[in-house]
């Protein structure tokens, strides 16, 4: 079985300040224990890798590549799911709704992934199972 992770998730894994810090880091020991199979985007990653570099520097970038992201299989994105993420981002009309989460809402979809490591409501709500549970 396969679990998809999130942005959310490697932001609060990595960030020590973030108030989610210590529920990733107690979920992301608890994955590595399992057998899951660890999937996420290369949009994720490189969400991901943007938003490390802006608020904490080179370092942090370094870390995630050095220790996080070699136990991820990175799908990539194609032209199609790309295309499908995009009809969705301009037919919601959402704000908050962004692109890379609806190309991994038609990963999740077609890869038939149910599990999410993810801080995002936005996952739930499109009918996921996400953890740790958001309360």
């Amino acid at each position: 079985m396969s679990i998809f992770i999130d942005t959310s998730a490697f932001l609060a894994l990595l960030n020590k300040e973030d108030h989610f810090h210590q529920i990733a880091k107690n979920t992301w020991e608890e994955i590595n224990l399992s057998e899951e199979y660890l999937i996420s985007s290369n949009y994720v990653i490189i969400e991901t890798i943007s938003l490390l570099q802006k608020r904490f520097g080179i370092e942090a970038v370094r870390i995630f590549d050095n220790e996080v992201r070699p136990v991820i299989d990175i799908i990539w994105i194609d032209q199609t799911i790309h295309h499908a993420g995009m009809v969705v981002v301009l037919t919601t009309n959402h704000r908050k709704l962004s692109l890379v989460d609806c190309t991994s809402f038609e990963i999740l979809r077609t890869l038939h992934v149910e599990k999410v490591f993810t801080l995002d409501s936005h996952f739930f709500e499109q009918g996921f199972n996400i953890f740790p549970e958001l309360k």
